[in-house]
């Protein structure tokens, strides 16, 4: 009888302590909050617009659309820019600053791999590239008017 009294009271003194620890915790905002928040602090005239789904868009002077989208099917996070039909120098330099700060692989990488990937676009190849760079999945598109680029990174790697 005393030990079943003793047992009570510890799984109640238990739950107790379990339900004051998950009203204390902080909330955790998930990736895509956390990369948009570190590229508006890192990136220079960089502001984050607002959240739609598992989407934030940004928006910067050298790009016409910017946006960070979480958890797809196939990968865990995507940066999307687009930019004019010629894409200038600093929409390349933006591209891969943004990518090395979201994938965390170096600047020189990301840029090098952004640039390929936009400037494969032609009369040879046409006006979809898909190509794999430094463990990156690019896919770079352009109309009469604009140029984007998408990069991803699988879920499994």
């Amino acid at each position: 009888m005393t030990l079943n009294s003793n047992v009570r009271g510890a799984i109640l003194v238990a739950a107790a302590i379990t339900g004051l620890v998950t009203l204390t915790s902080p909330a955790r905002a998930d990736r895509c909050d956390d990369s948009a928040k570190e590229l508006a602090n890192q990136v220079e005239r960089m502001k984050v617009n607002f959240r739609a789904g598992n989407v934030v868009y940004l928006s910067h002077p050298a790009a016409k659309e910017l946006s960070v989208g979480c958890r797809g099917d196939k990968f865990s996070i995507e940066l999307y820019a687009k930019g004019d039909r010629k894409p200038k120098p600093e929409f390349y330099a933006l591209v891969g600053s943004m990518a090395a700060i979201v994938f965390t692989v170096t600047k020189d990488d990301t840029t090098t791999g952004a640039t390929r990937c936009l400037k494969r676009m032609g009369l040879l190849r046409g006006d979809k590239v898909n190509m794999r760079y430094r463990r990156l999945n690019m896919e770079c598109t352009r109309t009469k008017t604009d140029a984007s680029i998408a990069i991803t990174r699988g879920k499994d790697e």
